[in-house]
């Protein structure tokens, strides 16, 4: 009887390649729209978007089994929200507006990779300028920074930082009979200073925090983006409608 022994990947690859897209509708040709939602498409939305949670655990675990060092890296190449083109633009092109609800999906699916570091070890948004969840939108010589672009600039202090094992209550957010969690946060180290991220991802109920550090730590402030409309999204006439505050402490 011959031995048998588990492949090897790390020695044959780098990494394995991961797409997901949030799309809020149930038909890929009717994905919905990318302003003008209600607060049942908001949620759905955030629901979906968790869900890269799920394919990252279980890319993992297959991962593991057959490359327990962790020598291959799992690498989200293309992940964001996926709308129907603006009305009037080419189809083919896939541009689309981006919003405060576009803001949420990308700090959210930002924590989900920090929670799974050790194994996702390269990630991008699908495009950068004009196309799906882009980070800056041109037209001729105009240009804007939409929402997602805040929030990975939000996000910056988390670069080529040490993730830290957090313990919180992220309470329920309801709809109808499907719930998910409001709270979704994530904390990291460098220099010793501690970066805290935080999501709400309820459109309608604020969130209390109370933050316990070991250590003798001195807060230093923070920002927090925000907007009084589930689609509030930044326009060439008004650019800075959501944007960052300067300070919330």
């Amino acid at each position: 009887m011959k031995k048998t022994t588990k492949p090897c990947c790390g020695s044959c690859m780098d990494g394995l390649s991961l797409h997901h897209y949030t799309v809020p509708g149930d038909e890929w040709e009717h994905k919905g729209p990318a302003t003008g939602f209600g607060e049942k498409e908001w949620f759905v939305t955030l629901k979906k978007a968790l869900y890269i949670d799920e394919l990252i655990t279980k890319h993992s675990a297959i991962m593991d089994r057959y490359d327990p060092n962790k020598k291959v890296a799992l690498i989200v190449d293309e992940w964001g929200t996926w709308y129907d083109v603006e009305p009037g633009a080419n189809p083919g092109f896939l541009f689309q507006q981006n919003t405060l609800r576009d803001a949420l999906v990308a700090a959210l699916t930002l924590h989900i990779f920090h929670d799974h570091c050790d194994r996702v070890r390269m990630a991008n948004i699908a495009q950068t300028v004009n196309v799906l969840q882009a980070m800056i939108l041109t037209d001729e010589d105009w240009m804007l920074l939409t929402p997602t672009y805040h929030v990975f600039e939000m996000f910056t202090p988390h670069h080529d930082a040490d993730r830290l094992t957090i313990e919180y209550d992220a309470g329920r957010y309801a709809m109808d009979d499907e719930e998910i969690p409001q709270v979704s946060a994530s904390a990291s180290v460098k220099d010793g200073r501690i970066f805290l991220s935080l999501v709400n991802l309820s459109h309608q109920d604020s969130a209390e925090i109370c933050i316990e550090l070991d250590g003798d730590y001195q807060v230093k402030g923070g920002r927090i983006l925000i907007a009084d409309a589930l689609d509030a999204h930044n326009t060439f006439d008004r650019p800075d409608t959501v944007m960052p505050s300067i300070s919330v402490i």
